[in-house]
């Protein structure tokens, strides 16, 4: 038995052994510039192009500190997936090494709120894309819009994993040149040197010349933390689609190594060049959106319709890997009897089919709430997802304290990524993410997303408990769960 099989037997279905070739069952469809795109293109949400506005004008210039401090906790927990993911590459991910680590329940819990999460997402990036395709084409209505949205990216999901990573491979270069350009264009304009700019070229002069770097105090800091903390979720993505590559080991590894730079370039050097363009508290800011008024400030023409391109392309990226998200985590739950077998069933190219339509259809259902009932039930979905990205990251730090020893034991040769200073890093992220958590219950804006969140999470952790105390052997297929499970 290799050191690959020695890890995996406890994520494999029990009648199916995984073979590590074919991607825990599915099929490596995903070539290494895929993969490349995706570890690039999945720290850049559309929630970086539309929510920085709101995190400027809380926190002033001193958004950057938190956008300092957010990065460096998703660097550290994706380094901590990546030492997890590299020594066992797994369509389920963290839920699986969760699963072997803390217990099914863990692994049950975890997976599923991470595959409702998603789901949600679905309907708000749907309905995000139909407002903006129906501000060009008003004759079609929005809900239909969005029904074509979907419609179409279902269908790339269900041709292939190619096809979703070809369409991914797309979508991410567009946000990632995008964003390359503006920062250089900004540059130029902020030192003076854009020829033909309406900008005056200030230098860093805006980050001080409106009441200093921390106008707001330093507590707005950490307001600017609840603000920006979630538009970083879908780092971990590149961890899930690593199964379905050549090389998963190598695609790990490289995406893990590369996340600090991404997060400095796209994060903090897009946002630091809004700042240094136009005074924080300028209000086209805020009625404008922060791209679109340094666009507007530079003299760049239809700056709004560029960045509503832009955008859209953030959003069909967003949706995209989104279902794929979604509809791997099912596979992987249905393979390990934590969902219906036919979840775990592929057709004859890999694609996981039933996986991938159950979980559009959930999507479906949501953005019809989005526009039957958006101040109830679909408030309801969207808050009790809220905080789902922080217990995805304590959960992954929790597990990989224990992950590191099982890994040590059984093959130590493929822990070719390293939690730096572990476990000490480890543990002051988790009480980054506990601080986190504890504050936006005193926060008016964040308090309903953690508490419904821990509702649907307590009563997702309530039925894995129950369900594994009634049938203690069931999904596992009487497995020897193995030593540190």
């Amino acid at each position: 038995m290799t050191s690959q099989d020695t890890l995996s037997k406890e994520g494999g279905h029990p009648e199916e052994p995984v073979n590590p070739q074919d991607g825990d069952g599915l099929r490596a469809g995903l070539k290494n510039r895929h993969l490349s795109m995706i570890a690039i293109g999945g720290v850049i949400g559309a929630g970086l192009f539309v929510g920085s506005a709101s995190g400027i004008a809380a926190a002033g210039p001193a958004i950057l500190v938190s956008y300092a401090l957010v990065g460096t906790m998703v660097v550290l927990v994706m380094r901590m997936l990546g030492e997890m993911a590299a020594a066992q590459p797994s369509s389920g991910s963290f839920s699986e090494y969760a699963d072997r680590a803390l217990g099914r329940w863990a692994g049950f819990s975890i997976g599923w709120l991470y595959w409702f999460f998603w789901v949600v997402v679905l309907a708000v990036e749907a309905t995000a894309g139909a407002v903006i395709l129906e501000g060009w084409i008003p004759a079609v209505p929005q809900w239909a819009w969005a029904l074509i949205v979907m419609v179409v990216l279902t269908a790339t999901n269900l041709a292939s994993v190619g096809a979703y990573g070809e369409f991914e491979f797309w979508f991410a270069g567009i946000k990632v040149v995008a964003i390359g350009v503006f920062i250089a264009i900004g540059l130029l304009a902020v030192f003076g040197l854009l020829p033909g700019s309406d900008n005056p070229g200030s230098g860093l002069a805006h980050l001080t010349d409106s009441g200093g770097f921390f106008p707001e105090g330093y507590g707005a800091i950490l307001t600017g933390v609840l603000m920006v903390v979630f538009s970083f979720m879908g780092s971990e993505i590149v961890t899930l689609a690593a199964g379905e590559s050549a090389d998963p080991q190598r695609a790990v590894s490289k995406a893990t190594n590369s996340v600090i730079w991404r997060i400095a370039v796209f994060y903090l050097g897009s946002v630091f060049v809004v700042l240094t363009l136009l005074p924080w508290d300028d209000k086209s800011i805020t009625e404008d959106g922060s791209y679109v008024a340094a666009l507007d400030s530079i003299g760049i023409p239809h700056a709004g319709q560029i960045m509503n391109v832009i955008v859209l392309t953030a959003v069909l990226s967003c949706l995209n890997s989104g279902l794929y998200t979604a509809s791997r985590m099912a596979f992987s739950l249905g393979r390990r009897g934590d969902a219906p077998k036919s979840f775990a069933r592929t057709d004859g190219r890999g694609v996981p089919r039933a996986a991938i339509l159950a979980s559009v259809l959930f999507g479906f259902v949501a953005v019809f709430f989005n526009y039957r009932w958006p101040d109830t039930v679909f408030a309801f979905l969207l808050n009790s997802s809220g905080a789902v990205a922080l217990f995805v990251w304590l959960v992954i730090c929790a597990t990989q304290l224990r992950m590191r020893g099982i890994i040590l034991r059984e093959a130590p040769e493929r822990l070719v990524v390293r939690m730096w200073l572990f476990p000490w890093l480890t543990w002051a992220t988790i009480g980054m993410i506990a601080f986190v958590l504890v504050y936006m219950l005193f926060d008016d804006a964040g308090r309903d997303q953690v508490l419904l969140s821990l509702l649907v999470a307590g009563v997702v952790v309530g039925i894995a408990v129950t369900r594994e105390a009634l049938a203690p052997a069931v999904g596992t297929g009487g497995r020897d769960r193995g030593p540190g499970a």
